[in-house]
């Protein structure tokens, strides 16, 4: 097994999380962002859609972060309470995963990094968005009243949003406003030190990065705004 990730991206630290949560045996292959290597032809072969991380499962390629962590637990462990069988309990953890897919984390990373990396503004709107996606998470664990995400124990649905909240971590970004959401974040950090090393990692090279912007003005992308240096 291969997994093709980047050092720093929540969605590759997420699944890297996942795997040693699961004591999966895998093989790390570091994708070069800085030279556009997951824009490539032979990139686009494993992920048309040409986003990171793509797992290679003996030749089964599956991309999009969210389904790379169910096939693990459905595959690898299904007795895993990471993903747990019952449907009530799994509606939750999917509507986790969902809710930082669709929400969490794209609030985030328009807000927190993209800015590094492109050519874009920390804006009011986006500073609106993302306290309103912070509000709704610390509402979900309010009213769970559990001490993680999905449940009282940790789910593949925390490895997303640990992840996605160490961007705001990574910029300075003070949690003190959602008392609930900052307790479950440093709770998994002190219960969790091994996988959390992981994501600390990764959010570490993106505080360097806020400080130091890498220069990506090479990079002819189709989406994103590159900064002219």
């Amino acid at each position: 097994m291969k997994l093709y990730a980047v050092s720093d991206g929540p969605p590759s630290l997420a699944v890297r999380m996942a795997l040693k949560a699961l004591d999966i045996p895998f093989e790390l292959v570091s994708v070069n962002y800085m030279i556009g290597e997951h824009m490539t032809d032979k990139y686009a072969e494993m992920n048309p859609q040409k986003e990171i991380p793509v797992l290679d499962d003996d030749g089964f390629y599956l991309p999009e972060t969210v389904a790379i962590l169910q096939y693990l637990c459905d595959k690898y462990r299904p007795d895993s309470e990471l993903y747990p069988k019952d449907p009530k309990a799994r509606a939750i953890v999917n509507h986790r995963l969902c809710f930082n897919s669709a929400f969490y984390y794209s609030s985030i990373s328009m807000y927190a990094l993209a800015p590094i990396f492109y050519d874009y503004k920390r804006t009011e709107g986006g500073l609106k968005r993302l306290h309103i996606s912070l509000a709704t998470f610390e509402t979900y664990l309010k009213r769970s009243g559990t001490k993680y995400a999905a449940a009282d124990h940790v789910t593949i649905a925390d490895f997303t949003l640990i992840t996605a909240t160490c961007g705001l971590e990574a910029i300075n970004f003070s949690l003190d406003e959602y008392p609930v959401l900052k307790n479950w974040y440093e709770t998994f950090k002190k219960e969790y030190p091994d996988l959390w090393a992981i994501a600390e990692g990764g959010m570490k090279e993106l505080a360097a990065f806020e400080k130091n912007p890498p220069d990506l003005s090479h990079i002819n992308h189709p989406i994103h705004p590159v900064r002219k240096n």
